[in-house]
């Protein structure tokens, strides 16, 4: 549910009926500062004519009606006035009843403001327009205001058509660059990690070596498990838009000793994780891990690296350090964008991700979310 629409929509119902309410009110102070001067049935229309007004938006013909009583004993016009408003606001199928009510109402206001009939013609004309004016005013008045309340209405189906159309038109595009991207994901980096596989499973059956051979098999489970990623997100993106468009099994805290165990570093660990935590949290856990591995193994070749978990009843504090690498960098790819992505994670999570340089020339990096 749109909240701040509801509470807008909400407000305007308030102010409209508030504005009702304080014509009615005017209407009875009118009847009440005249009352020493009406006749009881003069009285008893205008009570009766004041009551109908509180059904004037249900029933608005029926209840102008009942409050002509009140105009021709002479108590009151505004109340006339108010219910022909009501009936040109609300009767919105019935113009044909606003067209007989027209009529009506000027006979009726010319009894109030009778015409004097032995005065020039040109006061007579006068006489008959302003009655003429003041009968139609209150109707006219509110068939603009029902106008005006359609005009909104109809312009605020535009917005939200104009809204489901950028919105339509933007999933277009975003489905367009994921199929894509999932064409180039297919055609270069599968293939390049198939030929790693292939070449590292050769490398295993071929080699003597038993450092080599150890390996060369960590290299081609790590390019098969890669390649299944790769096929997965690669039918994601196509599926981008459709129901059946989801993601794998996302890693947990639990694949945190396979990812240790695989990554070829000389790794300590401190502390341990509840498996309990919310899936989002594990996530984001296991990814600062993922990344501060990589990152040791691209910039800090040969560095040990520490991973301290430290979970509290409000938070859970993940530290992965590693000091200055003590063999030489390769020069290896690096889009900039891991520690952006960690970071964006962990504002989602209410959390923090620090990244700092040691003066060691080490790394640090910490990811703080709550629990």
């Amino acid at each position: 549910m749109n909240t701040p629409r509801v509470n807008a929509l909400l407000d305007g119902r308030f102010r409209a009926e508030f504005r009702y309410g304080l014509m009615i009110g005017i209407a009875a102070l009118d009847v009440w500062l005249l009352h020493t001067d009406l006749s009881d049935a003069a009285i008893i229309a205008s009570c009766v004519g004041l009551l109908a007004l509180l059904l004037a938006r249900k029933y608005p013909v029926t209840v102008y009606l009942c409050t002509l009583p009140a105009l021709v004993l002479g108590s009151s016009l505004l109340i006339v006035a108010i219910a022909a408003y009501q009936v040109g606001r609300h009767a919105k199928r019935n113009i044909a009843a606003v067209a007989g009510i027209l009529p009506t109402f000027v006979l009726l206001t010319a009894g109030e403001y009778p015409i004097d009939w032995t005065v020039n013609f040109t006061w007579f004309m006068s006489q008959v327009i302003f009655c003429i004016m003041l009968a139609a005013a209150p109707v006219l008045l509110g068939r603009l205001v029902s106008a005006r309340h359609a005009l909104r209405e109809q312009l605020r189906e535009v917005v939200r058509a104009r809204e489901e159309s950028a919105a339509l038109h933007t999933q277009a595009a975003l489905a367009l660059d994921r199929a894509q991207l999932a064409r180039e994901m297919h055609d270069v980096v599968s293939h390049q990690v198939s030929l790693i596989a292939v070449r590292a499973g050769a490398l295993e059956m071929s080699s003597a070596d038993s450092d080599t051979t150890a390996a060369a098999a960590t290299i081609r489970g790590l390019s098969v498990k890669t390649l299944d990623e790769l096929r997965h997100m690669v039918t994601v993106l196509r599926a981008s838009g459709t129901v059946a468009a989801g993601l794998a099994p996302q890693p947990t805290v639990d694949a945190l000793p396979d990812l240790l165990a695989t990554s070829g570093l000389d790794i300590t660990v401190t502390g341990q994780l509840p498996t309990d935590l919310p899936a989002p949290l594990q996530r984001a856990v296991y990814r600062t891990v993922q990344e501060a591995l990589t990152n040791a193994r691209k910039h800090a070749p040969g560095a040990s690296v520490a991973v301290t978990y430290d979970p509290t009843p409000t938070e859970v504090v993940v530290v992965v350090s590693n000091p200055r690498g003590t063999a030489p960098r390769m020069a290896l790819p690096s889009s900039g964008h891991g520690l952006a992505g960690l970071g964006e994670r962990a504002a989602l999570l209410d959390g923090t991700l620090r990244a700092d340089a040691q003066p060691d020339g080490g790394f640090r990096l910490e990811l703080r979310p709550p629990r």
